[in-house]
């Protein structure tokens, strides 16, 4: 079974049960995991929202699940490809990159539904990115 990254909108979109067929039909029969960054920017939204018991619930169980934590490889290649990106013109949001670099050095793909926040780390980082 292949391993690949939700990124936050993703897991969005599976809580909130309006994520595209297209998209759904291709996470089907692959283990699902996040990052570290997207289980915080999922804790913030259970702080910030009045999130019914259910969301809340779907939410505690993505924060809960596995998840590609930091450490020295990752922060190495957060800070190659922000440097990349500043380099060519093209600075990149903060926590997007950060989950740029964890599939970057875990070698997974990533379903989003931004592709223009990740498209030019598929395209200059060779990041795998799966949309719908």
């Amino acid at each position: 079974m292949a391993v690949v990254v939700l990124d936050t909108d993703v897991i969005s979109g599976l809580v909130k049960k309006n994520l595209p067929a297209s998209l759904n039909a291709k996470l089907v029969g692959h283990q699902l995991i996040t990052t570290f960054v997207s289980a915080g920017e999922l804790e913030r939204w259970v702080v910030q929202r009045d999130l019914g018991a259910r969301r809340r619930a779907e939410i505690e169980r993505w924060v809960a699940g596995p998840l590609i934590t930091g450490g020295r490889d990752i922060a190495r290649k957060w800070g190659e490809i922000m440097a990349y990106a500043e380099n060519r013109g093209r600075p990149r949001p903060v926590n997007d990159s950060w989950i740029a670099a964890c599939c970057l050095v875990q070698d997974v793909p990533l379903a989003t539904l931004n592709t223009g926040h990740f498209g030019d780390f598929a395209e200059h980082e060779g990041l795998k990115i799966i949309t719908p």
